[in-house]
């Protein structure tokens, strides 16, 4: 057992005995009571809460996971690293402190695009995917919070066909509008 925030948690010895709907519970809850102060207008409360959310071993744990397991996976930055062992990921949960953190230079590749021209893609190592996912933990509350309803791109749990859907909602009234403007800013990227 090891004091970190303020609580007692369980250090883990093997990555595959960790209690994971317990640490995605823990870390709901942590994101749940900072929406709430920002409902409330709460401030110090929220970054006091998003504090306690980024030093949280839980959440570090389950930075590690998503980094570890999702799609680019196998794709190491310019260091060559990638955790494949479950050692290797507990050892990547306790080297994580924001002291002695110092971000390392991105790979640069260039991917061929349809129209002969390359579009170029930097891969971060897989320390620094884990730190923008913890500190993701922190923010997504907040964003999630303070967005707007009827906001669907780049959003968890939300696709195109909640996106249509509100569209049918507001343009199937007989006092709805009889235009739809669509703009392309594909360029601006």
């Amino acid at each position: 057992m090891t004091a970190n925030a303020g609580a007692t948690v369980h250090t883990f010895k093997n990555w595959k005995s960790i209690p994971w709907i317990y640490v995605e519970e823990h870390v709901k809850r942590l994101q749940l009571r900072i929406a709430k102060a920002v409902r409330e207008g709460k401030n110090g409360r929220v970054r006091a809460l998003q504090w306690i959310l980024t030093h949280s071993y839980y959440a570090k744990l389950l930075a590690v996971k998503r980094v570890t397991e999702n799609k680019g996976k196998n794709t190491p930055g310019i260091d060559g690293v990638v955790w494949k062992t479950g050692n290797e990921k507990l050892d990547a949960v306790e080297r994580l402190d924001r002291r002695s953190y110092q971000s390392k230079p991105l790979r640069r590749i260039y991917i061929p695009k349809k129209n002969g021209k390359k579009r170029p893609l930097s891969i971060p190592v897989l320390e620094d995917r884990v730190w923008q996912a913890l500190y993701l933990q922190a923010l997504l509350p907040v964003t999630e919070t303070t967005a707007d309803n009827n906001s669907y791109g780049f959003r968890p749990k939300r696709q195109t066909a909640d996106a249509i859907e509100q569209c049918f909602h507001v343009l199937c009234r007989k006092q709805s509008a009889k235009w739809v403007l669509e703009g392309d800013i594909k360029a601006c990227f």
